[in-house]
């Protein structure tokens, strides 16, 4: 069974019994007035100028086109149909209320006819109901995968986030734990730089290795750097002579003489130009 026939057949079904109904009415109440011949024809004609009417109307139906008038005369067939039944039912004296009950079949063929053409206005070929499933498939699919990314890229940053967030908590752990250590370290440095026993513990260590030589000892202290301004032109390099008769006279320039770290300043301040190591071995002669 197609589409189609499952509203045309009910359609069918009920205007053939309600074209019987009414030729039998038709009979039963004009044929004790009037020749049963005369009572057929009263019959035959309201169901052959509904069935007429109804043929007129499919064929408009067919070709896409409608006219009222035609529909309002198969309504009106309908109703005089409908009509003839109420009338016999009110004037029969037996089973009067069975003959009511179906009076209003055929008013129920006529909407059964205008139901099928409604269906026949809005159906759709196959291949257009294929195309449409098609279509919200592929949108339901689309709709899917989006969902699935979205919940991937969700769980994928949600990772992420949770090894950076431990990671920045390692790093800031291990900062703080160097810090403290450093802090200590430094501590104990400037402890051990402000100590009074300090001096005295190194000369004791390095009187027998220098005898007669006292250096004084510093440890180096943390602290900002002060730039030296650089020089435009370089210095002729000293000799060792020279180097060592400099270092001792910008350290005996003061008394107490001044340490290495100061002397060191104030040679490179005066213009000098000397490596490090140069530097501390004069120190180390004239010291």
């Amino acid at each position: 069974m197609n589409r189609t026939s499952r509203t045309v057949l009910p359609a069918v079904a009920m205007t053939a019994v309600s074209m019987v109904l009414t030729l039998a009415v038709v009979l039963m109440w004009l044929g004790t007035a009037v020749p049963w011949l005369v009572a057929v024809v009263v019959g035959l004609g309201i169901d052959g100028g509904w069935l007429a009417t109804l043929a007129y109307e499919r064929r408009l139906a067919a070709q896409g086109d409608h006219s009222r008038v035609v529909t309002a005369v198969g309504w009106l067939f309908g109703l005089i149909a409908t009509g003839f039944l109420v009338a016999h039912a009110l004037t029969a004296e037996q089973s009067a209320g069975a003959w009511l009950a179906v009076a209003w079949l055929p008013i129920a063929a006529k909407a059964l006819w205008l139901v099928h053409g409604l269906w026949e206005r809005t159906a759709l070929t196959t291949a257009a109901l294929d195309a449409i499933r098609g279509i919200q498939q592929e949108a339901r699919d689309e709709a899917a995968v989006a969902r699935a990314r979205l919940r991937a890229e969700a769980t994928s940053e949600e990772t992420r986030l949770a090894a950076v967030t431990g990671a920045g908590a390692r790093v800031a752990r291990v900062q703080a734990k160097t810090a403290k250590t450093l802090a200590g370290a430094w501590s104990t440095l400037e402890e051990a730089r402000q100590g009074e026993d300090t001096g005295r513990a190194l000369t004791s260590v390095t009187s027998r290795v220098t005898p007669g030589v006292t250096p004084r000892w510093e440890l180096p202290v943390w602290g900002p750097i002060e730039p030296v301004a650089a020089l435009e032109t370089a210095p002729p390099a000293l000799t060792d002579d020279e180097l060592d008769a400099v270092v001792d006279q910008i350290r005996t320039s003061q008394s107490p003489a001044l340490s290495y770290r100061e002397m060191a300043a104030r040679f490179r301040a005066a213009g000098h130009s000397a490596s490090e190591v140069r530097l501390r071995a004069a120190w180390k002669r004239v010291a």
